[in-house]
């Protein structure tokens, strides 16, 4: 199993199911995907990589989800996992919660519903490409 991991976080089956596809089209085997259906779970699945020794590189969250919304949910993984590179997916242009996370979640980008595949493997790229500029290697 692969160290390194990217999380996406959506209430809809059949767009981690998207997500999934494409970006193991694009990685391969390079890095371990997982998806959480609430926020609820994404912390839980951070917590079980954790103990697992997997570094999460990357959090792909929809903004608007019941229970805790994205905005929140990736201010919280920033406080927790102040590495971890940002991402929020939507359907809802909401400027207040895109600007919550800004500030409070160090958001990378948001990306919008639908997705264009090569916008998505676009993010991700530049977001690694963040992961490892502090200490050079990533």
């Amino acid at each position: 199993m692969p160290n390194k991991g990217i999380l996406c976080v959506d209430d809809e089956i059949s767009i981690l199911d998207s997500l999934k596809e494409q970006l193991k089209r694009r990685f391969g085997a390079q890095f371990f995907y997982e998806v959480a259906t609430s926020a609820d779970e994404a912390l839980e699945v951070l917590e079980e990589l954790a103990e697992d020794a997997v570094e999460v590189l990357i959090i792909v969250s929809d903004c608007l989800m019941p229970g805790m919304k994205g905005d929140e949910l990736l201010a919280m993984v920033h406080r927790q996992y102040p590495d971890i590179v940002t991402v929020m997916l939507t359907g809802q242009a909401d400027a207040a919660a895109i600007e919550r996370a800004q500030h409070e979640a160090n958001l990378h980008r948001c990306l919008y519903k639908p997705w264009s595949e090569s916008d998505l493997i676009e993010t991700i790229t530049s977001g690694l490409g963040d992961t490892s500029r502090p200490g050079g290697e990533g």
